[in-house]
């Protein structure tokens, strides 16, 4: 009671009763809320089952500040393929349209720059950055839901804090660890400032 959160963040939440619960609790935060949706993985593999997903849909993303759907959760979420750029756009239009949140859709596994889109239900921003050839990049997503999520709990706007998380998340994938053989971790200590 006394330190409430600034910002507070979800990931993969699992099962309908947890989503339930966390959409439970949402409404008594007086803080904005991230949910990193955490549907599908990078590479398309389900993590959570249909019956979660429609819960999460339904329950929690209309009480989210900003939800941040890879392509594709986003292709889930819009009920469409997301390939794009463009269908980047209306993908994050139809899913703001159907909860009412900001949307960034994270665009890091289409060919090209590493350029993600942010809709907050007025206008559409890219955050863009150079495609750093690494295989180190597990977590990548979490990690920068996480750093817009203590962005926005320092007192940034939305669109600032994406934008130093971007930075941040740009930054911690150059400067990865090198850890193991396979998808390593990003630098989870990385400095922008």
């Amino acid at each position: 009671d006394d330190i409430p959160p600034h910002a507070v963040k979800t990931g993969a939440l699992g099962s309908v009763p947890i989503i339930e619960t966390v959409a439970a609790l949402a409404p008594r935060l007086q803080a904005p809320l991230v949910v990193d949706p955490v549907m599908i993985s990078k590479h398309g593999a389900p993590l959570i089952a249909e019956e979660a997903r429609s819960v999460l849909m339904d329950l929690l993303l209309p009480r989210a500040t900003l939800v941040t759907p890879n392509l594709h959760e986003a292709t889930a979420l819009a009920g469409r393929p997301v390939r794009t750029p463009g269908e980047m756009e209306e993908a994050a239009r139809r899913i703001h349209d159907r909860c009412g949140a900001a949307v960034l859709v994270k665009g890091g596994h289409l060919d090209g720059e590493a350029a993600d889109l942010l809709f907050d239900g007025v206008e559409s921003r890219w955050y863009r950055a150079p495609r750093l050839e690494t295989i180190h990049t597990h977590g990548t997503g979490c990690t920068y839901s996480a750093a817009i999520t203590a962005c926005l709990a320092r007192g940034l706007a939305l669109p600032a804090a994406v934008e130093r998380a971007k930075q941040f998340i740009t930054e911690a994938i150059r400067t990865n660890p090198g850890l193991g053989r396979g998808s390593g971790p990003v630098n989870h200590h990385a400095r922008t400032e």
